[in-house]
């Protein structure tokens, strides 16, 4: 499985704010971002117009491309495949822009993060990876399979013995699955209900932007 090898926290610094890819790490003065938060590398604290720190205004294209690496990373995506999701997210009906972000959030991962079985999106990729979960009874290992309503994702009954999972409920109560899932704690699972609608996601990544990006080439 291909996966970027990229110090995350760099990445946040890279994008000029947090993108909470270390899950409760990022909470903590412990944040590599929290001391420098100007982007990586020689000329990070004089980087030119569109990086963060910069006092220049951004071209189009520079908005654009920060737009679409900041999904991106957010997501833990890599650029082929999430062209092919907006190649995908063309074909549907509907706004290209939000079928794109429905996409990303339908892949296991995510939706193993949101349910709060995963501290972080690059965490619950490894946990899925490792076989931890099934999907509508069967066990699976691609985080990046995409699920749609109506789908089921538990703990698969041998991983439930494990230490992690026995000591997940206290970690999971403390977040609020999102309104598009549903959960069960006592038996460990999770369901999705619908898709998610555009309030319901990241409000501080632009599909608009993204889309622009994708036209233009």
């Amino acid at each position: 499985m291909a996966k970027s090898l990229s110090p995350v926290c760099k990445l946040c610094r890279r994008e000029g704010e947090k993108l909470y890819l270390k899950g409760e790490r990022c909470f903590t003065p412990k944040c590599a971002f929290e001391r420098r938060s100007f982007a990586p590398g020689q000329h990070g604290k004089t980087a030119g117009r569109g990086n963060p720190g910069s006092t220049g205004r951004a071209s189009d294209f520079a908005r654009q491309l920060r737009a679409k690496q900041k999904a991106r990373r957010i997501y833990g995506v890599l650029e082929r495949q999430f062209r092919r999701y907006y190649d995908t997210a063309i074909t549907r009906r509907g706004l290209t822009g939000l079928n794109l972000l429905q996409i990303l959030e339908s892949r296991l991962d995510n939706v193993v993060f949101r349910l709060g079985f995963a501290s972080s999106r690059a965490q619950a990729r490894v946990l899925v990876t490792h076989g931890h979960f099934t999907v509508n009874g069967r066990r699976t290992d691609v985080p990046s399979m995409l699920l749609s309503d109506g789908d089921v994702i538990a703990v698969r009954e041998g991983s439930g013995k494990l230490t992690y999972f026995k000591e997940l409920d206290a970690f999971a109560e403390k977040r609020n699955a999102p309104s598009w899932l549903s959960r069960d704690l006592k038996s460990m699972s999770g369901s999705v209900a619908r898709m998610p609608e555009r309030a319901e996601i990241d409000g501080s990544l632009d599909e608009q932007l993204i889309v622009e990006y994708y036209s233009r080439r």
